[in-house]
């Protein structure tokens, strides 16, 4: 390992801030909205917790009853279109865009607590948990971090891409897309983990979806609460139906790279590596973190 740990995990906005120690939150944060798929009220506080809590979801029903989750792979239920934790009547779906936050602000230790099955969508992106966090604050803890030092190459296939994770001396994500639809097409994006730059160049990527596809989606229970506000829409012209357009130049290849830096925090640890993927989704990212972690000769777990 040649770089330094500040050059590996990258500068955070609050100088203070010590890449070797784990941190929290200085105080909770409250967002509110709807599931992008079930359409359903979600409120959702984001609690600091205590070293070495990790982070924690806490579903609770509104008869009272509670259950938790830890943000592992171990604990990942469907991933279709979108990352869930839990299998049962009570769990958390959509967590991808807050847990890309997550890993992009360098958080250990969150206790969650979610009023509805799906998280609220926000903006569609990690726009409105970056600002939350940055609100809120940063505070460093007196326990060594753990990191996930990528040892060899570890990959999956799917039928039609990729994903693979590499050893690199930082946090690297490359990723490919390629769409038949020309307003889509084929795209690369490359990004080196830093909150700063998570929060100015992806974190506004919205989830995307197309028109023709809409009605075949509500009749499956599925994109009920998705709008122009917080989705990217194409057309049957292949033209982005959203008046403003974009966020960003390739914003679709960069809202998978969003969905990726989520799911794979699902590792339980900042991975120090590459992660690279073509035509990725969130069931290959997460076939990539169980296979990762079922092959203990591929990365070690350590403290700097």
């Amino acid at each position: 390992m040649k770089g330094n740990l500040a050059t590996m995990v990258g500068k955070h906005m609050n100088s203070r801030f010590d890449p070797h120690y784990q941190s929290t939150l200085a105080e909770a944060v409250t967002l509110s909205g709807h599931g992008v798929h079930t359409g359903l009220p979600s409120v959702l506080t984001i609690n600091p917790a205590e070293p070495d809590t990790g982070i924690i979801f806490i579903r609770t029903a509104s008869n009272g009853e509670k259950k938790s989750f830890r943000a592992v792979s171990s604990e990942t239920g469907a991933t279709e279109l979108s990352t869930t934790l839990g299998t049962g009547e009570l769990r958390v779906e959509t967590i991808e865009h807050l847990m890309a936050a997550i890993n992009a602000y360098n958080l250990d230790n969150l206790r969650i607590e979610v009023s509805s099955n799906e998280l609220p969508i926000l903006d569609g992106g990690s726009w409105s948990y970056c600002t939350a966090f940055e609100k809120a604050g940063f505070v460093n803890q007196k326990v060594k971090r753990k990191f996930i030092l990528i040892k060899k190459t570890v990959r999956v296939e799917s039928a039609t891409g990729f994903a693979e994770f590499e050893p690199f001396d930082g946090r690297r994500f490359d990723v490919s897309i390629e769409f038949a639809t020309p307003v889509i097409g084929k795209s690369t994006f490359v990004f080196d983990c830093e909150p700063e730059k998570f929060k100015d160049q992806i974190s506004k990527a919205r989830t995307f979806g197309f028109l023709k596809d809409v009605e075949t989606l509500w009749a499956a229970g599925m994109a009920l609460g998705s709008s122009l506000e917080n989705s990217i829409v194409i057309g049957t012209d292949d033209k982005v139906v959203n008046p403003d357009g974009t966020y960003y130049e390739n914003e679709f290849v960069r809202h998978k790279l969003l969905d990726a830096m989520g799911d794979t925090a699902l590792a339980g640890a900042p991975i120090i590596g590459i992660f690279r993927s073509f035509r990725g989704g969130h069931s290959l990212n997460a076939k990539l973190v169980k296979a990762l972690l079922q092959d203990a000769s591929a990365y070690e777990t350590k403290e700097f």
